[in-house]
């Protein structure tokens, strides 16, 4: 007969329970930090991506290869030959003809590097992820449900790729001078959404599933509305920049926070049809940016204010720091206006927009998936 035991009499023993851990965390993880480490280089590498394609812009040399070639292509000219070649090509486009006529070989090889390394960058990233993505996939450590997510990024990449022949080839023939700039802001835009979707790929695998299926439990839905409302506004500003760029609209009227000495641009309404203004007239485009900017602004301010009142100080803290960026933005894009956007401020502006966006969209993420803090906060 077993021995009875008093009420509060302490058992020992040396078997202890099993911790039940949950399907989550039995689940197939994967190599998520080794994925993450791999996100991250394409991220830097996109963020180069970007600045390289923005001196592109800015030194004219764009339209310097005139020719599609996805593999050929990777190899630039190597003798005389090729070169006089390459620049009897670029001889025959309406921006030689018109604008650089007084270009000679020499001239022509300082516009051809810039292009041919925007396209090489292209390549890199494009191997990069081939690497990573089939060498994981091969291994069998993409972690479950993430095979399609990492398969977009490439997919969006390779449409990238068309999107920018698509872009060059409008300033190939006709009588631009330049890019089509509504083609310019698709290339652009197209280039952070990739970025965008990196971003929030590497902010979820810092974290593990359990974490995060526990932290929408608390999920902050005002703010990660607005976040949300937010991060498409900033997008917005983006492609409306990517217009003045592609029509050099930034140098047009270098006064602030007048145009041309009043509130409106002389002559905004002055092509035939009306539509063409908004996308070619350098007046109408610069200011439709700045009203642009000045309310992004203001809901900037609105959704600071609110963020304040978080209940969670972290992200709270995340809206504030992307609060602080929008103003250095809008601080420097004044600047760039009265510097008659230079070389290095227009570059600054950009990658600073760059900056600017991705930690909006931290923000968000941390709205959506608060950091746990103690009761205190």
């Amino acid at each position: 007969m077993a021995e009875k035991r008093k009420l509060f009499e302490e058992v020992q023993t040396d078997q202890r329970p099993e911790i039940a851990t949950g399907g989550i965390d039995r689940a197939h993880r994967g190599a998520r930090g080794a994925i993450r480490i791999w996100l991250m280089i394409l991220f830097a590498l996109v963020v180069i991506m970007i600045a390289v394609g923005g001196l592109t812009r800015l030194t004219d040399s764009g339209l310097s290869i005139t020719e599609w070639r996805p593999l050929t292509g990777a190899l630039p000219p190597m003798n005389d030959a090729d070169w006089q070649s390459e620049f009897a090509k670029y001889q025959e486009i309406p921006e030689f003809k018109v604008q650089n006529a007084w270009m000679g070989l020499e001239d022509f090889k300082s516009i051809y590097w810039w292009e041919w390394g925007h396209r090489q960058l292209g390549r890199v990233i494009g191997l990069v992820w081939a690497i990573g993505f089939f060498g994981f996939l091969a291994l069998r450590k993409i972690p479950t449900g993430w095979t399609g997510r990492l398969l977009g990024i490439g997919a969006l990449g390779g449409l990238q790729g068309a999107i920018g022949w698509w872009m060059v080839h409008s300033g190939l023939s006709g009588a631009m001078l330049d890019v089509a700039s509504y083609r310019l802001a698709t290339h652009l835009g197209l280039a952070f959404i990739i970025l965008g979707f990196i971003a929030w790929y590497v902010l979820m695998l810092g974290r593990s599933e359990r974490d995060l299926m526990q932290a929408r439990r608390s999920r902050d839905a005002k703010l990660f509305s607005l976040g949300t409302g937010w991060m498409h506004f900033a997008f917005l500003q983006i492609l409306l920049g990517a217009l003045v760029a592609g029509i050099d609209a930034g140098r047009s009227y270098t006064d602030w926070p007048t145009m041309g000495g009043g509130f409106f641009p002389p002559d905004m309404m002055s092509l035939e049809p009306a539509w063409r203004n908004f996308l070619e007239n350098p007046g109408l485009v610069q200011f439709i940016h700045r009203m642009s900017g000045y309310l992004l602004l203001a809901f900037g301010i609105m959704i600071f204010v609110k963020s304040r009142r978080a209940a969670n100080r972290v992200t709270g803290g995340a809206f504030t720091v992307a609060f602080i960026a929008l103003l250095g933005q809008v601080a420097l894009g004044i600047y760039t206006v009265i510097s008659a956007a230079q070389m290095h401020v227009a570059l600054t502006h950009q990658l600073l927009a760059v900056a600017t966006f991705v930690l909006i969209l931290r923000a968000r993420f941390l709205a959506a998936y608060p950091v746990p803090q103690s009761v205190r906060g």
